[in-house]
């Protein structure tokens, strides 16, 4: 039964939009775009594969758990990520015979590159 459609965006709250959105256009070359809502917060938009991640202004402080957000991708891209995490001096990790890469942001959102696929239909 198909429910849902594709995913709309994944919010997660940071204390510097600014800072994360470079991270990530430094990694992925991903263009920020940031804007103010009606209510006054404070969000920053980026585009990584086919989904919207918007970063939300808060003060908060999070530990570091294994909840992540994985994306698939190829054995190459695992590769030229690790090179640009390495160029701009930020920390990763390589797991699993080193078909998957880990990386957290400054607030301890933790990000997988797989490129083995687990089919769940």
């Amino acid at each position: 039964m198909d429910m849902l459609g594709q995913l709309s965006h994944i919010a997660l709250t940071v204390r510097d939009p600014a800072r994360t959105a470079a991270l990530f256009s430094g990694i992925f070359n991903a263009r920020a775009v940031r804007r103010q809502d009606e209510d006054g917060h404070d969000e920053t938009f980026v585009r990584l594969g086919e989904v919207r991640f918007v970063w939300v202004k808060a003060d908060v402080e999070r530990p570091l758990t294994g909840d992540h957000v994985a994306f698939l991708v190829s054995p190459s891209t695992l590769y030229r990520v690790a090179d640009r995490l390495i160029a701009i001096g930020h920390q990763y990790q390589w797991a699993r015979s080193d078909t998957a890469l880990y990386f957290s942001d400054f607030d301890n959102h933790v990000f997988e590159l797989d490129n083995v696929g687990v089919e769940c239909d």
